[in-house]
């Protein structure tokens, strides 16, 4: 009997019906290594799945992917629920996934550390970040739930340690959809229209799954950003959160948020009591040493003798005044015979001093005559004596020669 030839379309048709029909292809669970893994623009995720004998085609469409808490990679080992169905355009069989969670770690711990890792190399964690709390606040924001025992406590602590302070509560939900944004929408208005001087975010204890709000990146990302301190109070004491690495302060508990954020009333007042007790005990010591200075004030001289007191200045002045005349005439002494030194040195250098003793000067013109080289036949020559002067006429020169003999000119 011969065969009727079918098209490729149909036979491929034929072999989907098959496998759709299938009730174990219908919802399968298989355990591997992803490779190759892509994410499409579309949101659509495509790998594939493969162990040390086999390797399988896998597409997770864009819905079911939102739906994960993790990033998948390459490599990394996970379980996939699904089903299997051939894809005609390509002829291949591949797993519709559905769902995936890593091997052997849960999903949203594998989120926890890949979202942990990448803030921190983006720098959220910075300690350099960090602002520091106000001393005394004014006015604190509590964003949390409403109705949970987490915000009475907080309100009753802060009522508590500081009164005068204004709590704002802002209400958001702290678990389930649409949570995370939220809280990171309250936290960004809080801050951008500065309603408060700290900011308290967080909730009471709870499962990994019911604390995961604080774990998303779109509230990291608004406690980063806000200006205003940011205090991180999500469960108890071993619960850690992504926003308590981002927060400028992370507290163990709500309670214990309430007693970091604002100083203790009791003990500041105690403080400032005993701060008034010092000053008083300053004011009255200094007051009693002033009071004991005016006593010996109004027990000196010059409280009970005036006139002495101005007599013992008068003498004072009188002492000044001989001291300062003795010492004008001892600076006039050493002037004057400074003086004379200098008048006696003078005389001796002088030329009439030479003429007393029987010398006489020739000029001619005015001018020195020391060589009879700047002599000529008659020239009038004026001679200076000791008490007087006489003109000459020069009649001859003689020139001295040498060995005492004379030449004539």
């Amino acid at each position: 009997m011969a065969l009727q030839p079918v098209s490729v379309t149909q036979l491929t048709q034929y072999i989907k019906l098959l496998l759709d029909r299938d009730e174990i292809l219908s919802q399968v669970c298989v355990r591997g290594e992803l490779s190759n893994y892509k994410a499409h623009s579309s949101g659509h995720q495509y790998f594939t799945l493969k162990d040390e004998g086999a390797v399988i085609s896998c597409v997770m469409f864009r819905a079911d992917a939102m739906r994960m808490r993790f990033r998948p990679e390459s490599g990394m080992k996970v379980i996939l629920y699904g089903r299997v169905s051939l894809f005609p355009k390509s002829g291949q069989y591949q797993i519709y996934v559905t769902a995936m969670q890593p091997e052997g770690v849960g999903a949203l711990a594998v989120a926890f550390e890949q979202l942990k890792n990448r803030l921190h190399e983006e720098g959220l964690f910075d300690p350099a970040h960090k602002k520091p709390l106000p001393s005394y606040p004014r006015r604190i924001a509590l964003v949390t739930s409403p109705t949970g025992a987490a915000v009475r406590d907080m309100i009753r602590i802060l009522g508590r340690r500081w009164p005068m302070a204004e709590v704002l509560v802002c209400p958001v939900r702290v678990q389930g959809d649409g949570a995370a944004e939220e809280i990171a929408a309250m936290l960004g208005y809080v801050d951008r229209h500065k309603l408060a001087d700290v900011i308290i975010t967080g909730r009471g204890g709870g499962s990994l799954e019911d604390l995961w709000a604080f774990n998303e990146e779109i509230v990291a990302r608004a406690i980063w950003r806000c200006d205003t301190p940011v205090i991180s109070a999500v469960g108890h004491e071993p619960d850690v959160t992504i926003s308590d690495f981002v927060a400028d302060l992370r507290a163990a508990t709500p309670s214990n948020a309430a007693e970091l954020a604002v100083p203790d009333g009791d003990v500041l007042l105690g403080y400032l009591r005993q701060m008034k007790v010092r000053v008083e005990q300053a004011e009255a010591q200094k007051l009693s040493r002033l009071r004991q200075h005016l006593d010996r004030l109004s027990q000196s001289r010059v409280m009970t003798r005036p006139d002495g007191y101005l007599q013992q200045h008068e003498l004072h002045l009188e002492m000044l005044r001989q001291r300062l005349e003795h010492a004008g005439k001892v600076i006039l002494q050493k002037k004057d015979q400074r003086f004379r030194q200098a008048a006696a040195k003078l005389d001796a250098l002088s030329p009439l001093k030479v003429l007393g003793r029987g010398y006489a000067m020739a000029a001619v013109e005015e001018r020195v005559v020391r060589s009879v080289e700047q002599l000529n036949v008659g020239d009038t020559v004026t001679v200076s004596l000791s008490d007087g002067t006489a003109q000459c006429r020069v009649e001859t020169l003689q020139r001295r020669k040498q060995r005492g003999k004379k030449a004539d000119i």
